[in-house]
């Protein structure tokens, strides 16, 4: 029997989510009901669904419009030449990245994935029995991907790479000069590039003449994967709608046979709901109300953080709807105590961020995701929360001045 590993920061979601008064684990751009997707559309006689359809199955790969609609967000960033047989719809991105995986890795392959990621990304490859090796951002430099770092992961029976662009807990995204970097590595080599870009484009912190970072797809390396879905950049992911797209047809017609033995298919009520959020006319307008709230939502956090330096550190995220944040109590013995150490200890003392979200959620209702546990497996990132701050701007404001009360309160802070 295949002993999968349990998915801790999914467990961690569904444990305190519903008593949570303050949600800002969540990372998903606010969520809206169909009212406000037609409200966003500025069309308000419009019904986005055909209630007489009769409730079959639907389109099996994903209906030709939706499809068509998924693979004209890839056109606009260089890809042309991709069309609705490039594309296929499943239920949300993480069934996408379960079918390329299950797809793709099999037993003695080698995989490399950045790290940190979202779990499921690191630990299918392992259940399917392949080794992985981890591409970690680095924060001596700048909390940065090297990619002579990726050069020395790379071994004779490396079968893929997989990126998540942008980086969730992170907020890190990848330059053009380094994508292609990695596709020239991959090209070398002929290994599969996988990108989870779910978070695409809420690029809302790029600074002015900074590099842009494009879709994998549009770097010309056939061998490309393009995961996404509606959940966190258009704000419906209760409608379980992601996809899977690639330049090779080859690699959708793979995922596309082992997803006969998973979902069959979405609910064509969620495709036609899709397809209207995902339409020419729609779409941008979902996404400009969703960076101007990312934008306007990460400088609030970036208050909070500068309000309680010394407590909070991080590197500001800059696209996605996430926050990777350092939790740690300075060392406040005198300077003249610390010299005459033989072995001069940290100056920081990192907290316990298990206990201190289990804390936070009961006394005061505030959710937010312990990073060792939930991107760690309990080894690595002791001290550190990721934050979802693209819910609704009064309720993170309420829930960091709580947040900022209780670290007080509890002698994290003075």
């Amino acid at each position: 029997m295949v002993h999968i590993q349990p998915f801790a920061v999914e467990q961690w979601m569904d444990k305190y989510e519903s008593q949570a008064k303050f949600n800002l684990a969540e990372t998903c751009s606010a969520s809206i009901s169909i009212e406000e997707l037609i409200s966003l559309s500025g069309q308000k006689d419009v019904v986005p669904l055909d209630l007489s359809r009769k409730l079959d199955y639907g389109a099996i790969r994903g209906s030709e419009k939706l499809r068509k609609n998924i693979a004209a967000l890839y056109a606009t960033e260089g890809s042309p030449s991709l069309g609705p047989k490039n594309v296929l719809v499943t239920p949300g991105a993480i069934m996408a990245n379960f079918l390329v995986l299950y797809s793709l890795v099999t037993s003695g392959d080698h995989v490399i994935c950045v790290y940190p990621t979202y779990p499921q990304l690191y630990t299918l490859p392992k259940t399917f029995g392949a080794s992985v090796s981890c591409w970690k951002y680095r924060a001596k430099k700048g909390s940065r991907l090297d990619i002579n770092d990726l050069k020395d992961l790379i071994k004779d029976d490396t079968k893929l790479i997989i990126l998540n662009n942008p980086n969730n807990p992170t907020g890190a995204t990848m330059s053009c000069s380094l994508l292609e970097e990695v596709v020239d590595l991959a090209k070398a080599h002929n290994i599969t590039v996988l990108s989870d870009e779910v978070y695409r484009p809420l690029f809302h912190s790029s600074k002015s003449g900074e590099e842009s970072s494009p879709s994998i797809l549009s770097l010309g390396y056939a061998k490309t994967i393009s995961t996404g879905s509606l959940s966190k950049a258009y704000s419906l992911a209760g409608i379980r709608v992601g996809w899977i797209a690639s330049n090779d047809s080859a690699i959708i017609e793979d995922c596309f046979r082992a997803r006969d033995y998973t979902t069959i298919s979405v609910s064509h009520l969620d495709d036609q709901i899709a397809t209207f959020a995902l339409s020419p006319e729609v779409a941008p307008r979902i996404l400009d109300r969703n960076l101007k709230l990312a934008s306007t939502n990460v400088n609030i956090l970036a208050k909070t953080v500068e309000e309680l330096d010394g407590f909070l550190s991080w590197k500001k995220p800059t696209a996605g709807t996430t926050a990777f944040i350092k939790l740690c109590i300075k060392d406040e013995r005198s300077e003249d105590a610390k010299k005459w150490e033989i072995v001069l200890p940290s100056q920081e003392k990192a907290v316990d961020d298990v206990k201190f979200c289990k804390s936070l959620v009961e006394q005061t209702g505030v959710m937010i995701c312990p990073g060792s546990r939930c991107f760690g497996e309990e080894k690595r990132f002791r001290g550190y929360v990721r934050i979802g701050y693209a819910c609704e701007t009064e309720v993170l404001k309420q829930g960091l001045e709580m947040l900022k009360n209780f670290v007080r309160e509890n002698g994290y802070w003075k």
